[in-house]
């Protein structure tokens, strides 16, 4: 049998009788001794609750007790609720008829009641407010007798304004201590005061000016000691606590300690009033809340003589014929001349004005200096080329991470004597401190505490050297795949490339799949066209010929096809670590197969490159800081074309703010103008700094760069492109964008577009026209180069048509 019927032919009704105890269970036999004893103990106690009124058996008040688990409270309340129920029902024909006829009358009002609010419902049912009587009406703490109501006090909220200790009582109340000493006290000032009143105001004034300071200290000492021989206080036993002194006469002897000693005089007799009970001084909060008001006007303020006012005319109306200091400053710095301009000044003048009226009147001859820079009006290109300038070229280090690239560079440096060997030993011990002492030589470069701990490049490391011929500035990109913006920030300022790829076995096919690869593709895209490849680490390979030429043979298939030229393609065998073949040739016997010049020769032979000097200028900001105290907003970066000089007032795109040039620095050295390919820092003025931004274009107001928020793109695909969410790059800058259309499919050859339907995928090496919209207005001209970026992938190059 399934469980199925089992379940369906199951007894329910059993089941339950039997979970629950059934009718059969007994419950006698689950009550112990110790229950029992309990239940008699409250059975008896029940009973002398109820007494003889109610009657009940012992067997409904052991149920109870046993109900509500021995609990004689709930079990007297359910029993004469349960009694009063069961009598309620056998009292209708028992009751007498005066019963009747209370219960007539009261059901009578009821029904009068009901009828009358029935009417009216209609009317105000939902107007009408029931009153707290008929809601309350069956309450039994509203039918309280009086004679059992008590009186309901309500405290003040704030008590009565009196003495901390005294009593609240009327005055035949007993007082404290307390009270009764500052009761005295006032009884004294008051008989102080009405004896004043009486006093004559003729013998009042001839006696305040005749008396003086010393006298009043001796009238005062005379008086306390007096009322200290004649006061009963003097009598009495010594008190626990010592007496307070009054602010007054602290005041005094204070002053008396002060003053100079003057030789006691015949002092004048005072009145004495001799006190019935010993006086104790108020504390400062009775003085002030209860003390009257003339006895502040009565304390004697020594003023010191240099704080009197001597000028019995202290204070001088203005002469408003004549300006107010105020112009006079205004006015001086409104002007925009140098030469200084005579301002009249009121002859009428009392005291102190005449030199602040002077002071005024300096301030209006003080020529005030002209903040705006002036433009020199320097004719550039004359001097540039009178100036007859080294070579000035700037390379970006690319490849695979860990290729070496930083390492290649310091060893370069040290051996250029650009880096002393002090610095290098102090990163010998650092990198050895952090087991990293081959990374000292890429310390030169990698200055970031981050950089170092990692020992990998974030971000452009920028460092000149000059040779005989030319002037260089390295840029050195970081190889790392979650670098690459900052990689094609620093790729856009470069002249040539110098790839560095790493000879060791395996690591040269991982990075030719890798950054090597993609480095390589977007240094071309972004306009370098001259690159050097440097096979570094080929010691670790014993300068194995044909491992240098199987490298040579796939980077310069790969380069060739990615659109660089085989005559601007240079290769060299080298050891960073060492310093083999970077500025020196090597002495290895072993790598004596190879007879060409070393790097830094490669790199001295690079063409010059044509500037743009006679275009209008365009420099796109790299970095923005504080120049110093005195230049508090600088920016850096290259100039692309044209030229500036101190004084130039430019425009800053998309942000459209003019500022203007203060002072400006080349290749780290003060200069009056630079021109197009040299790396500048301005120092700007009359702008503020929440217009600038990395990426944005200083151009002149007359030929302002055009801020597009669409534009259409001639593409070299690096991968599948379709309509897709996009990143644009254009050196620092870094804009969202969505590629929205697919215009058509271009030749190669000739660049034109290919006749057929409007393709809706563009596979990679194919070139295509497609149009991209951003969000935010971009500045970016015509012949503009530009990378496409998607899931950290470069999917695309090219120029804006």
């Amino acid at each position: 049998m399934s469980r199925h019927k089992l379940v369906k032919a199951l007894d329910l009704d059993e089941e339950l009788d039997d979970f629950a105890g059934g009718a059969e269970s007994d419950y006698d036999e689950e009550v112990s001794a110790e229950d029992q004893q309990q239940l008699r103990r409250g059975t008896a106690r029940v009973r002398d609750v109820l007494g003889t009124q109610v009657i009940v058996s012992d067997k409904e008040i052991e149920d109870s007790l046993w109900h509500y688990y021995y609990d004689i409270d709930k079990t007297v309340n359910y029993l004469i609720n349960a009694k009063i129920e069961s009598q309620s029902g056998k009292s209708n024909g028992r009751q007498t008829a005066k019963a009747d006829k209370d219960k007539a009358g009261r059901l009578d009002q009821r029904t009068n009641t009901m009828s009358q609010r029935s009417a009216s419902e209609t009317l105000c049912s939902r107007f009408c407010a029931l009153s707290a009587a008929e809601l309350f009406q069956d309450s039994p703490w509203l039918n309280v007798p009086e004679d059992r109501r008590g009186e309901i006090l309500i405290e003040p909220l704030y008590p009565q304004g009196r003495l901390l200790g005294g009593s609240s009582k009327p005055e035949e109340a007993p007082k404290s201590k307390l009270a009764a000493l500052a009761a005295a006290r006032k009884k004294k000032e008051n008989q102080k005061l009405a004896d004043s009143q009486s006093t004559s105001s003729v013998a009042l004034l001839d006696r305040l000016g005749s008396r003086s300071d010393a006298s009043k200290l001796d009238a005062n000492r005379n008086r306390q000691t007096q009322t200290a021989i004649d006061s009963p206080a003097s009598k009495a036993p010594d008190r626990r606590y010592s007496m307070q002194t009054s602010r007054k006469e602290a005041f005094d002897s204070e002053r008396a300690a002060k003053e100079p000693i003057v030789p006691p005089g015949p002092a004048p007799k005072t009145k004495h009033i001799a006190e019935a009970a010993p006086v104790a001084a108020p504390s400062t909060f009775a003085q002030i809340m209860f003390a009257p008001l003339t006895r502040f006007s009565e304390r004697d303020i020594p003023i010191p003589s240099r704080y009197a006012v001597q000028d019995p005319k202290p204070h001088t109306k203005f002469d408003f014929a004549g300006p107010s200091p105020d112009d006079i400053v205004i006015k001086a710095q409104s002007s925009k001349g140098t030469a200084p301009r005579s301002t009249k000044v009121p002859k009428k003048l009392l005291g102190d004005e005449k030199a602040v009226n002077g002071i005024t009147s300096g301030i209006a001859s003080t020529a005030i200096e002209d903040t705006k820079v002036k433009r020199k009006n320097i004719n550039v290109l004359s001097e540039y080329e009178s100036s007859k300038p080294k070579n000035a070229a700037n390379f970006v280090v690319i490849g695979h991470v860990d290729a070496g690239k930083s390492t290649l560079m310091g060893r370069l440096l040290h051996d250029l004597n650009i880096v002393d060997y002090r610095t290098i030993d102090k990163y010998k011990k650092e990198a050895e401190k952090l087991g990293k002492s081959s990374f000292a030589l890429a310390w030169v470069l990698d200055q970031g505490a981050e950089e170092r701990e990692r020992g990998v490049t974030i971000d452009i490391a920028m460092n000149k050297f000059e040779t005989a011929d030319t002037r260089f500035t390295i840029l050195d990109a970081p190889g790392h795949r979650d670098f690459i913006p900052n990689m094609i920030a620093g790729a856009s300022q470069a002249d040539f490339a110098v790839l560095v790829v790493d000879a060791s076995t395996g690591n040269f096919e991982s990075g030719l799949k890798g950054q090597t690869k993609e480095h390589a593709l977007l240094v071309r895209s972004i306009g370098v066209q001259r690159i050097v490849i440097a096979v570094n680490k080929l010691d670790t390979v014993n300068w194995s010929q044909e491992r240098f030429d199987e490298i040579s043979q796939q980077v310069s298939a790969f380069l060739t096809t990615a659109g660089f030229q085989a005559k601007n393609l240079a290769f060299v065998p080298c050891a960073g670590l060492t310093g083999d073949n970077i500025v020196r040739k090597t002495d290895n016997p072993r790598a004596s197969w190879y007879t060409g010049p070393p790097l830094i020769t490669l790199l001295e032979s690079s063409e010059p490159i044509a500037r743009a000097l006679e275009k209008p200028l365009r420099l796109t900001i790299d970095d923005i800081f504080r120049g110093g105290v005195q230049n508090p907003i600088s920016i850096s970066g290259r100039v692309d074309a044209g030229s500036l000089q101190i004084g130039d007032v430019v425009l800053i795109v998309p942000a459209q703010q003019t500022a203007t040039i203060k002072n400006l620095d080349v290749d780290s050295e003060p200069a009056e103008w630079a021109v197009a390919g040299q790396n500048v820092v301005l120092h700007l003025m009359d702008i503020d700094p929440k217009y600038l931004k990395s990426g944005d274009v200083i151009c002149p107001s007359s030929s302002p760069v055009k801020c597009v928020t669409s534009f259409t793109v001639k593409v070299l695909a690096f991968e599948h492109i379709t309509p897709m969410h996009v990143e644009v790059h254009r050196g620092r800058l870094h804009a969202p964008g969505r590629l929205t259309k697919l215009v058509a499919q271009l030749d190669k050859a000739s660049g034109a577009a290919v006749k057929g339907k409007t393709p809706r995928l563009v596979k990679p090496g194919s070139v295509a026209r497609v149009v991209v919209e951003v969000e935010d207005p971009v500045p970016l001209e015509h012949g503009g180069r530009v990378i496409l970026r998607a899931g950290g992938e470069t999917v695309g190059a090219g120029l804006v048509e």
